[in-house]
């Protein structure tokens, strides 16, 4: 059986508003284990949670009731061993698209040929080699994202944390770049937790999807989902299992399925 990567276990949170009123509980007694190399994305409706249960988990938001693990190791601030990708790329325009990639390793003390390995390899992962010398303005939305996913790659991150990285993006681009994220996940094998709003999306990209309800947030249900991965476009339109499965999510959203998990 495979090891746990992430631990997330009776974390709850809430938080205070400007007045210093009664303070708002936002997740409630959170439950979840991932296993290392699994694919998880967190789906439900606006204000359910699931940016928030991804910051804690990156540390970027702190734990107040529960614990948060991973690997073993007890989420104080943000671990070292993480990378994020949030839906702006947030690249520095005055550096060329591998400088940006460059920024990652900053802190870990590596420098010279090392570095440019490194840059280089998740470069070419990423389809973005013959572009290295290029400004990030230069490059389309979709690209920019690309860029955005070497730079938390370059880390070597045991789990990528990753929030809406397609939201802003044209369909037929979003659509492509689901298919790169499968191939490059599977190519580097981290731990992936991934928030989205799109059903389609979290079935084609993942091994589980987590279902939460909202106000608070909790999580309704764990769902597997059938075959491997990285699944194929066409396979996925045909398959009447994951039709199935993308109604039963909708339901579950909707407040109208199985009872909470």
């Amino acid at each position: 059986m495979e090891a746990t990567a992430i631990s997330i276990e009776a974390v709850s949170r809430r938080f205070f508003g400007t007045d210093g009123g009664t303070p708002l509980l936002v997740l409630d007694g959170i439950d979840l284990e991932i296993r290392r190399g699994e694919f998880v994305s967190l789906v439900g409706a606006s204000g359910c949670g699931k940016t928030t249960l991804l910051k804690m988990v990156g540390g970027l938001v702190s734990c107040e009731e529960g614990t948060i693990a991973i690997n073993g190791r007890r989420v104080h601030g943000v671990p070292d061993n993480i990378g994020f990708v949030f839906q702006e790329p947030g690249l520095l325009p005055w550096r060329s698209v591998a400088g940006n990639v460059e920024l990652a390793l900053q802190h870990k003390r590596v420098q010279g040929d090392q570095k440019r390995k490194i840059v280089d390899r998740y470069l070419s992962v990423t389809g973005l080699t013959e572009f290295a010398r290029y400004p990030p303005y230069k490059l389309s939305g979709g690209m920019q994202q690309r860029v955005g996913l070497a730079r938390a790659l370059a880390v070597d991150p045991e789990v990528l944390l990753m929030d809406e990285p397609f939201g802003a993006l044209d369909a037929l681009t979003r659509a492509a770049l689901q298919v790169e994220l499968g191939r490059i996940v599977e190519t580097v094998g981290s731990t992936v937790l991934f928030v989205t709003h799109d059903v389609d999306e979290a079935i084609f990209l993942s091994d589980r999807i987590v279902v939460m309800g909202t106000r608070p947030g909790r999580v309704r249900a764990i769902l597997e989902v059938p075959g491997s991965r990285p699944r194929s476009r066409e396979e996925f339109t045909a398959n009447p299992a994951y039709l199935a499965l993308r109604m039963r999510i909708l339901r579950l959203i909707e407040g109208l399925g199985d009872s909470p998990h």
